[in-house]
């Protein structure tokens, strides 16, 4: 199963970066690709994302788990009867905040420590044959999302 974990120290105080992850409606301002977010419910949500030739692409996904004390979430996507079934079996990302530890000279403004994870279980003959790729665009999506939370966090 590829599998890919990031994280950074974000200049921002965690209990901002928090209501900002926790909450579904705001993956458009840092996930990549997401131009929106529908359904938003309890446990479930709807990401719109821009395909590269134009085209909006829909991708529901479960909240697995919204631990407020140890400020970490799970998400998992719907993948059974849509397009993406023809790859994966599952995929969940999971964001995960912690102070961050200050190191001297002591910082003067609060940082935060965003650690995110994305789990990916191929399908077919892919997994032999792409993990890596996955891998690979995985840890660039991750990339992408903690530059997007160190954007608007700045």
């Amino acid at each position: 199963m590829p599998s890919e974990r990031r994280s950074r120290t974000i200049a921002a105080p965690l209990g901002e970066l928090w209501e900002l992850v926790r909450d579904p409606r705001q993956l458009a301002r840092w996930w990549p690709r997401v131009t929106r977010v529908e359904g938003v419910h309890d446990d479930a949500f709807t990401q719109v994302m821009m395909s590269s030739k134009g085209k909006a692409v829909r991708a529901d996904f479960k909240l697995l788990r919204v631990d407020e004390g140890a400020h970490s979430l799970r998400w998992e996507q719907c993948v059974q009867d849509t397009p993406f079934a023809r790859l994966l079996k599952s995929a969940t990302t999971e964001v995960s905040l912690a102070p961050a530890r200050a190191e001297p000279p002591a910082p003067t403004a609060p940082a935060t420590e965003v650690t995110i994870e994305v789990h990916q279980a191929l399908k077919g003959i892919f997994p032999r044959l792409g993990a890596h790729m996955v891998r690979r665009a995985a840890g660039a999506t991750i990339e992408d999302a903690l530059d997007g939370l160190e954007r608007i966090s700045g």
